[in-house]
């Protein structure tokens, strides 16, 4: 009877292990995530095919039926890539880019990406502390007539999370609409979950794929990472700012200080923003996708796009879009982010960009929560010093701020950082800003906070004991799972 059931069970393990087998070779577009994955389902009886089944099976449809007004919240296990149904030539440019060789073409290359139209007349404001930022959005909230949607990967439940539950529920009962969409994982950073405290109150909630127990569904890694408020369509505001007071920088209570940028954005570009988030809306929450939203006046000089990424039909966008960028600076790259692993063809871009004298720097943060990326990115920070990128270390507080900017002219701000969770696992926004006077504002801030970071050197890192050296490179093997 025993010698039966281990029969048994080794050909529910060999079957199990030869689909997920047959499933990454026809799925997965990177052959050592392929073979990683085929090891692990063959080498752990039964765990590795369901390790498989919830870490390795990475793409949603999100979009397909939804254009037909039937939302679709299902895993679409058979979709392999990004889709380019129709070419962009119908975007044109807009005159203040068309005369400018590098901007035309970066505006080009957007353009065939995202299938989104750059949009002018916005007005992005920087906000470069949790205290500025959170007195903007609830005073925002606190001013809503019409509207209110917000969505968040984390949303503690602390003083400043309350707070925010205040705001909106007092909004809602002063008649306007609000919609609020949580991480279904994210949301359990805190308890008791803003969620819950949110429909007490009368407060309309949607949940991300979140956790199941029956039916099963366990996809950890498919997290929805973008940080949205719109209100009234006429005011939004997105960045790298989840909710908590992690990101009050002057809070006496609070020993893990989180340095970050929020904006706050106006101008016909918060369509596009407002879009986003009722198209994640719908999947969430199973509803028919809303018409598109009225575009707002101009207000200012700002030009705009929004680009969004996720592992379903704009996978791979953002990186895309980066490359390019990175591929036309002509005097400076500079990069903030909290964590850097990246793929192989944008090292190869900043290795490129600082062979030909373009002014390549990236700052880190010197205290990471997150140890494994950390010893990971020692690792391969060889690469880069080798070349002529210049990279710093930022003192503490952990920097969880998320910038690239080129030459003096063009940035990208939003939720995503430059890792392989951002650029192929999580659904991420990214707003891409033209404008010389708001670049020159992040440029000062970046430049500032470079001048009080340690700038890393080649021979510190190669001067690093055997031990670390082992440790960084065996973190280093897992980076396109970290």
């Amino acid at each position: 009877m025993e010698l039966s059931l281990a029969w048994l069970a080794f050909a529910l393990h060999f079957a199990l292990a030869a689909m997920s087998t047959a499933h990454a070779l026809l799925y997965k577009r990177d052959s050592r995530a392929a073979l990683g994955w085929i090891a692990v389902s063959f080498a752990y009886p039964l765990l590795g095919p369901i390790l498989y089944f919830l870490f390795g099976i990475n793409r949603l449809r999100t979009r397909a039926r939804q254009l037909k007004g039937k939302p679709s919240r299902r895993l679409e296990i058979g979709y392999e890539g990004p889709e380019f149904p129709e070419r962009a030539e119908h975007y044109h440019l807009l005159p203040e880019l068309a005369e400018q060789p590098e901007l035309a073409a970066l505006a080009r290359s957007s353009n065939a990406v995202t299938h989104r139209a750059l949009v002018g007349g916005n007005r992005v404001v920087p906000l470069f502390s949790g205290e500025d930022a959170y007195a903007e959005m609830l005073r925002a909230i606190g001013e809503a007539r019409q509207s209110v949607v917000m969505a968040t990967y984390i949303f503690e439940t602390n003083r400043s999370g309350r707070e925010f539950v205040a705001a909106l529920a007092a909004a809602h009962r002063r008649g306007v609409e609000v919609r609020v969409l949580l991480d279904g994982f994210g949301e359990w950073y805190s308890l008791p979950r803003a969620g819950s405290l949110l429909k007490r109150e009368g407060v309309e909630v949607a949940r991300f794929i979140p956790p199941r127990i029956l039916p099963p569904a366990l996809h950890v890694n498919l997290r929805n990472h973008r940080k949205l408020l719109v209100v009234d369509g006429a005011t939004g505001f997105t960045g790298g700012m989840n909710i908590g007071d992690r990101h009050l920088q002057h809070h006496p209570a609070h020993r893990n200080e989180t340095a970050d940028i929020h904006f706050r954005i106006a101008g016909p570009v918060v369509a596009q923003l407002q879009d986003v988030f009722n198209e994640d809306w719908s999947f969430a929450a199973g509803e028919p996708r809303r018409p598109p939203s009225a575009m707002p006046a101009s207000i200012d000089r700002a030009i705009c796009r929004v680009v969004t990424d996720g592992p379903n039909e704009d996978l791979g966008k953002l990186a895309m879009t980066i490359v390019s960028a990175v591929a036309l600076a002509r005097e400076r790259v500079s990069i903030m982010t909290p964590y850097f692993l990246p793929p192989v063809e944008l090292v190869v871009s900043l290795q490129a960009a600082a062979l030909r004298g373009v002014d390549v720097s990236v700052i880190l943060p010197q205290k990471s929560n997150q140890p494994l990326v950390h010893w990971a990115t020692r690792k391969m920070l060889r690469e880069l010093l080798l070349y002529g990128v210049r990279v710093y270390y930022q003192p503490p507080p952990f920097a969880h701020s998320k910038l690239l900017l080129i030459d003096d002219e063009y940035a990208q701000i939003g939720s995503a950082n430059l890792d392989p969770r951002s650029l192929r696992l999580n659904f991420e926004i990214v707003v891409e800003v033209f404008d010389r006077e708001f670049v020159a504002k992040l440029l000062a801030h970046f430049d500032r906070i470079r001048s009080a970071s340690r700038e890393e050197s080649l021979a510190g890192v190669d001067g690093r004991r055997l031990p670390a050296k082992l440790r960084d490179a065996t973190a280093w093997l897992f980076s396109p799972y970290l």
